[in-house]
């Protein structure tokens, strides 16, 4: 669907509501009401044949305008935004930047969700460490076999949560946000991280942005197996878990759709 004006093309829904133009992003992505433990959503942006990293080697090569506004409401509506240490790396994270058209999106809580990410190396951008918000400081996941200096400086900087072991497994990372009252969980990947959160029967929601792009043989998928921590277990045979499509959306060749577990 093409729009005259490419800063705010309109979302077409497709489903539920055939027809429906400039959809409410805030309420078709709400989070469940009154929850009392954490909800964890992944966002995620494919290829038409199932890409899930550009040329680059970053997911934006596939993103658009519209795959933007859809990724600030989601985030606008979280606690928390999820990510593994490589995604963070690769895609030059830093802490979540407040937006003017959350309004009151946000009531209540701080203008922007924190970033959790899990590391082993803790080798991270230092942005997330050093300039996070003081309402809402980079929380970090590691093991306690992280580098000691390393450990030293991230504790300095961000909440940190040390894991006994040589892995951070999902159940960790849900535990600890929940005693911290972080219900809302947005994950943004990458794709190890994803497959372990799926194999852990942790991931209640997917919202994915199929992009109008083939990339061909060998690009990345949303899910990769294993987890890419020396000493986790490997889950390549994942027992499939159904789901359903809540909404699908459209916007300039661009589909979101929603999938609940």
């Amino acid at each position: 669907m093409s729009s005259n004006n490419p800063d705010h093309a309109p979302l077409r829904a497709l489903l539920p509501a055939p027809g429906t133009t400039d959809v409410d992003l805030a309420a078709a992505y709400a989070y469940p009401v009154g929850l009392d433990q954490p909800w964890v959503r992944a966002n995620m942006v494919a290829s038409a044949d199932g890409g899930a990293v550009g040329p680059s080697g970053r997911s934006r090569d596939l993103s658009s305008v519209p795959d933007r506004r859809v990724m600030g409401v989601l985030r606008g509506l979280s606690d928390v935004v999820l990510v593994g240490a490589a995604t963070a790396r690769a895609e030059g994270y830093g802490p979540v930047r407040a937006r003017r058209s959350w309004g009151s999106l946000r009531a209540g809580r701080p203008d922007t969700p924190r970033v959790a990410v899990v590391s082993r190396s803790l080798e991270l951008p230092e942005a997330l460490l050093t300039e996070a918000p003081k309402d809402a400081r980079t929380l970090v996941f590691t093991t306690s076999h992280a580098p000691p200096d390393r450990l030293e400086h991230v504790r300095e900087h961000a909440d940190l949560v040390v894991v006994d072991g040589v892995s951070v497994g999902p159940e960790h990372v849900v535990n600890a946000l929940a005693e911290r009252g972080l219900y809302r969980v947005l994950t943004e990947g990458g794709p190890h991280l994803l497959a372990e959160y799926v194999a852990a029967g942790l991931l209640d929601e997917l919202c994915l942005t199929l992009s109008p792009h083939l990339l061909g043989s060998g690009a990345p998928r949303i899910v990769a197996g294993g987890s890419g921590t020396p000493g986790a277990p490997e889950r390549a045979s994942v027992q499939s878990t159904p789901v359903r499509m809540a909404h699908l959306l459209e916007a300039d060749g661009h589909l979101f759709a929603r999938y609940l577990r």
